[in-house]
C-alpha cells in the first residue's frame, strides 16, 4: 500500500517537525517521525545546512481498503476471506465467499456501489489518491469479456447498416470498457451521450461523426 507522507525543512529537527506536523494535519502521536538530516550549524550559530524530516501517517486497520471492505461486508451478514494486491498505483480487493451472488449484485451493481463506497471514504483525506478496485468470481474480467464482445457485435451492426448504436445506459467503468474495446477500429468511433445514471456509449462511422 502507498504510504502517505510529508518531508519538511526547518533551522531544527523540531521546526522541521512541527511544519510536518501542520502540513499532514496530524497529532506527534498518530505519524512515525524520521529524521532525515539533523542539519549543520557554523561556528558562530549560523544554519548552512537545515534539519529536514519525514513523517507518515500510523495507519489504523480498519481505516484500510481491506478493513473497510471487511466492515462492509460483516454489517450484510456476508462472511468473506479478502486478499489484497498493489499495482500499478491501485489496490485490487478479492474476496473469496459462499456468498459471491449477493456480493456481486444484478449486473455487478451491488458491487460496484462497494467499490464506489470505498474509494469515497479511502480518498477523502488521503494525501496520495488511490483507486481501489473490488471484484469477486472473477466478475470483473468476465464482464469487461462480455462487453468487449458486445462492442465488436454492435460495431458489426453499425457498420452494415450505416446507422449509429446507443448503447443501454452503464456505469463509468464498464462505458470505458466498450470506448477501449473500439478505440482502434478504423470505421468507428465512439462517444458518450446523457447525463449520470442515463449516460451511454454511442458507436458511429467516423464519417458520420466528422460529417
Amino acid at each position: 500500500m502507498t504510504e502517505q507522507f510529508v518531508e519538511e525543512e526547518g533551522r531544527t529537527t523540531e521546526e522541521a517537525l512541527e511544519r510536518a506536523l501542520n502540513k499532514i494535519g496530524a497529532e506527534r502521536e498518530h505519524v512515525r517521525i524520521t529524521v532525515l538530516d539533523e542539519g549543520k550549524k557554523t561556528l558562530f550559530g549560523l544554519i548552512s545546512k537545515p534539519a529536514r524530516v519525514r513523517v507518515s501517517l500510523k495507519e489504523d486497520p480498519a481505516s484500510t481498503p481491506e478493513g473497510i471492505l471487511k466492515v462492509l461486508l460483516d454489517e450484510m451478514g456476508i462472511k468473506s476471506d479478502i486478499h489484497t494486491r498493489a499495482t500499478d498505483g491501485n489496490i485490487y480487493l478479492t474476496v473469496n465467499t459462499p456468498s459471491a451472488g449477493l456480493l456481486i449484485g444484478r449486473r455487478g451493481r451491488t458491487l460496484n456501489a462497494i467499490q464506489h463506497i470505498i474509494n469515497c471514504i479511502v480518498n477523502r483525506s488521503s494525501l496520495v489518491k488511490r483507486r481501489v478496485i473490488v471484484d469477486a468470481e472473477q466478475y470483473r474480467e468476465r464482464r469487461e469479456e462480455i462487453l468487449t464482445n458486445l462492442a465488436h457485435k454492435l460495431a458489426t451492426k453499425v457498420k452494415s447498416t450505416g446507422q449509429e448504436v446507443v448503447v443501454e445506459p452503464m456505469n463509468p467503468q464498464d462505458r470505458r470498457i466498450i470506448h477501449l474495446a473500439l478505440q482502434d477500429d478504423k470505421d468507428v468511433t465512439t462517444f458518450s451521450r446523457g447525463e449520470g445514471s442515463f449516460r451511454s456509449v454511442v458507436i458511429t462511422l467516423k464519417e458520420s461523426a466528422a460529417g
